[in-house]
C-alpha cells in the first residue's frame, strides 16, 4: 500500500484496520481513514526478530500541516520511534505524569513534592518523547513563581514567601531524577530536554548559619510547652531532620538495646542509631503506656507533629527566650551538627547519623574543623 500521495489516501475506505505501508524490515507506517470530516489517523507498527512482539503506537493526525505534508511528517515520527526500539527503548508512550508517578513509587519524597508542583501543571500532560527544553524551562519558571508556604496563621489562612533559589534547587532534584530514570528505562531516547533546563542555580545551596549554643537551646526549651518541649530536646540531642523525628513511633525504639530506627527520612531511611544512657532514658519514659503504633514525640492531644504544628509555638519561644527571629527546628538540627563536628567526631559517623551524605557535611560543616587542622599541623613541629 503507498500512502505517500493525498489522492491515493483519499480513496481509501475507513474501516478498522488500518492501511499499512512497510518502510523497512519490520517497519510500517499505518493510516486509518476517517468516517467522517476529520483528517485520518497515522500509526507506527514494529515487529521485534528477538521478542517477537508487535508494539503499535498512534502517532495523530498531523492535522496542524497541509495534506501533503503529512505523510512525511508521520514517516519522520514513526522512524523516531523505531530508532528507540532497535536500541532496546521501551514501547510505551508515557506523559510527563506518567513517568513522575512512577519514580515517586518508590521515594516518598517526591511523592510528597509531585502532587504540589508537578501533576497539576501543564508539562504534565506532555508526552515523555514530546518534551522539549521550552517546555522545562516554563515548568521551571512557574516553579520560580510558585509561592513557598511557610506557616499558617490562627485562622488557618497560609503565610507564604517568594520561592528562594536554594528551594527551587531541591524541588528540581526529583523531577530531574524522575526523568533520568525515564531515560535509564529506555522510555525516552535523550536527555537534552531537561539536561540544560534544569540545572541548579549556582551559589544558592540556602546553608543555614544561624547556631545556638548550649544556653540559648536550653533558654528555648524553658519557653515552650511540655510537648513541643520533648520534641525539641530530642532535635538538641538527636541530629536528625524534624520531620523524621517526628515520624518515629513507639516501636521504632529498642528498649533493650538503646536502638533506634529512622524509618522514614529524606535520605538513608530505615537506618539505626545506639542511643547514649541519658537519651535512651527520655526516649523510654516518652513511650510509657503507649502502643508500638503511636507517635514517639506526640502533641498534648496525642497526634503526631508536623512542620506547621511545630512552627509557632517554636516561633513564640524563640521570641520569649530573645532568640534571634530566624530560629526554627532546622536551627536545633543544624546547632546539633555543628556540635558534633567541632566536638572531634569524624565526619563519616555524623554523616551516617544525621542522615546525609559525607559530600554534603563536609560542604556546609567542613570549614568548623580548620582549627582542628591547625592544631594537627602544629603538632609535625620539629
Amino acid at each position: 500500500m503507498d500512502l505517500k500521495t493525498v489522492e491515493r489516501r483519499d480513496k481509501l475506505k475507513p474501516r478498522r484496520e488500518p492501511y499499512w505501508q512497510s518502510l523497512s524490515a519490520g517497519q510500517y507506517l499505518g493510516f486509518r481513514p476517517s468516517a467522517g470530516s476529520g483528517q485520518g489517523t497515522w500509526l507506527a507498527r514494529f515487529y521485534d526478530p528477538d521478542s517477537g512482539k508487535r508494539p503499535n503506537r498512534s502517532l495523530g493526525d498531523f492535522g496542524e500541516l497541509p495534506p501533503g505534508r503529512r505523510f512525511d511528517a508521520a514517516k519522520r515520527s514513526a522512524e523516531e520511534w523505531f530508532a528507540i526500539l532497535s536500541r532496546g527503548g521501551s514501547a510505551e508512550d508515557l506523559t510527563v505524569r506518567e513517568a513522575c508517578e512512577r519514580y515517586a513509587a518508590g521515594d516518598a519524597d517526591a511523592a510528597k513534592r509531585f502532587p504540589r508542583y508537578v501533576y497539576d501543571d501543564p508539562v504534565a500532560r506532555i508526552r515523555l518523547r514530546r518534551l522539549r527544553e521550552h517546555h522545562v524551562k516554563e515548568w521551571r519558571a512557574r516553579l520560580e513563581a510558585m509561592p513557598a508556604l511557610v506557616t499558617r496563621n490562627s485562622s488557618g489562612k497560609p503565610v507564604t514567601r517568594p520561592r528562594a533559589p536554594a528551594t527551587v534547587n531541591r524541588d528540581m532534584v526529583a523531577f530531574r531524577a524522575a526523568l533520568n530514570a525515564a531515560l535509564a528505562r529506555g522510555e525516552v531516547d535523550s536527555a537534552l530536554a531537561w539536561r540544560r533546563a534544569l540545572q541548579p542555580t549556582p551559589n544558592a545551596n540556602g546553608r543555614r548559619d544561624l547556631y545556638l549554643n548550649k544556653n540559648q537551646r536550653r533558654a528555648l526549651l524553658a519557653e515552650l510547652p511540655a510537648d513541643a518541649q520533648a520534641l525539641c530536646r530530642g532535635l538538641c540531642l538527636l541530629p536528625l531532620r524534624p520531620g523524621a523525628l517526628a515520624a518515629l513511633i513507639v516501636g521504632d525504639f529498642d528498649r533493650v538495646t538503646n536502638s533506634l530506627r529512622i524509618r522514614l527520612d529524606k535520605a538513608n531511611a530505615d537506618r539505626c542509631v545506639l542511643l547514649p544512657e541519658l537519651t535512651a532514658a527520655l526516649l523510654k519514659d516518652l513511650c510509657r503506656d503507649k502502643l508500638p503504633q503511636a507517635p514517639l514525640f506526640s502533641r498534648a492531644d496525642g497526634s503526631p507533629w508536623n512542620k506547621d504544628a511545630w512552627k509557632v509555638p517554636i516561633k513564640l519561644a524563640a521570641s520569649a527566650a530573645a532568640l534571634p527571629s530566624a530560629t526554627t527546628a532546622y536551627t536545633l538540627r543544624h546547632s546539633t551538627i555543628t556540635d558534633l563536628v567541632t566536638g572531634g567526631l569524624d565526619l563519616l559517623t555524623v554523616a551516617q547519623i544525621s542522615g546525609t551524605s559525607v559530600r554534603m557535611i563536609e560542604k556546609h560543616y567542613g570549614h568548623l574543623r580548620a582549627d582542628h587542622a591547625a592544631a594537627a599541623l602544629a603538632g609535625l613541629m620539629l
